[in-house]
């Protein structure tokens, strides 16, 4: 087999932007330029977008509602995190039920652990967040904003006895209104799995 030792002014193969389908433009481009181009995925379609925002303000405002209705607070910042990876990110796994509940309440009773054997402090939020990382990991549950809760429950003292009723709740009401969101027909269905 004969190999091309045709090239050009810069010492490229003649051939290259053929045999890789780039186009003139990707053949003289700097290796700065190059450095700075995205290798995010692309974007989704403008419908997709359009859905899973409406349904992750949907699942928020719910949140709120029920929480209104019982006097309680259910929509706590980690949750809007946690939607943003159901609606954003539905195929991803820890977008998945076991990690958004699973990672939500061990984290929390990871929190309440902390709490309990440290106090309230910056440094007992900061042992408990880590902490929680690896018991989701061992767990397999791995949500990555559930480790926020583990800090919130160490810097606000929550009653345990409501607090994580509460947080499964709220989980549960986002997990159901992405499995909605997930069979509209647009975007990745959801969940990928339960279990």
């Amino acid at each position: 087999m004969a190999i091309d030792s045709a090239t050009t002014s810069n010492g490229a193969p003649a051939n290259a932007g053929a045999a890789t389908g780039s186009s003139a433009a990707d053949r003289v481009r700097s290796p700065a330029l190059k450095r700075l181009t995205s290798k995010a995925p692309p974007r989704q379609g403008a419908v997709v977008l359009a859905l899973a925002t409406a349904f992750a303000v949907a699942a928020l405002l719910i949140l709120v509602g029920v929480g209104s209705l019982i006097d309680q607070v259910l929509l706590v910042p980690p949750l809007a995190a946690s939607a943003a990876l159901v609606f954003g990110a539905p195929a991803l796994p820890l977008s998945q039920p076991r990690s958004v509940v699973g990672g939500q309440l061990l984290s929390a009773a990871t929190g309440f652990v902390v709490l309990a054997v440290g106090g309230s402090s910056a440094v007992a939020a900061a042992v408990a967040g880590g902490l929680a990382l690896g018991v989701m990991l061992a767990a397999r549950t791995p949500h990555s904003p559930a480790a926020a809760t583990a800090v919130i429950v160490v810097l606000t003292e929550p009653r345990a006895l409501t607090f994580l009723p509460l947080l499964a709740l709220a989980c549960g009401v986002l997990v159901l209104v992405g499995m909605v969101a997930g069979r509209s027909g647009r975007g990745a269905r959801y969940p990928s799995y339960w279990w």
